[in-house]
């Protein structure tokens, strides 16, 4: 059950559990954003992991209605490929530099992050989904905890 047939979307639950899964954990990776008040918060993730799913699963259904008995028709690779790139200007857009000092890096890399968890959803691929998921809410929660035992000045912050 951790990994479905990624063409299967045939049931409507299969449909729900890849989108909903999707929403859910955008939505738990948004939530230590929108606690630290960043603007791509908890809606920002969840839509972007959403959004992810929803245009995989359409590429995986138009590639099973369109492909011919020799194996010919739509690449559904290619929606990876424009997801990516469509993320990473979202990602870049994130980014900017405040007195010599680079912000908002660990928000767009969870926005990739999101995007890559519907990616995963909508290709029925569970066990990546959990594992990446999972590993991605402890990097971005767990290690909150060890961050006080780390300098509070970073080298960016220095003066040169």
């Amino acid at each position: 059950m951790l990994r479905s047939h990624p063409l299967e979307v045939t049931s409507f639950g299969e449909l729900t559990l890849r989108l909903g899964l999707a929403a859910l954990i955008g939505l738990l990776l948004g939530l230590d954003r929108e606690v630290r008040g960043h603007d791509a918060g908890i809606r920002t993730h969840a839509l972007v992991a959403l959004s992810s799913a929803m245009i995989m699963v359409s590429s995986l259904l138009l590639y099973t209605e369109m492909r011919t008995e020799g194996g010919d028709g739509p690449d559904p690779l290619r929606a990876v490929q424009g997801l990516a790139q469509s993320i990473g200007f979202i990602a870049a857009g994130l980014i900017f530099v405040r007195g010599g000092a680079v912000r908002n890096m660990t928000t767009a890399a969870n926005i990739w992050i999101a995007a890559s968890v519907g990616i995963a959803c909508g290709c029925g691929q569970y066990g990546v989904v959990l594992v990446g998921g999972g590993l991605a809410l402890v990097l971005v929660t767990g290690l909150r905890l060890f961050e006080r035992f780390l300098p509070s000045e970073r080298i960016s912050d220095k003066p040169d």
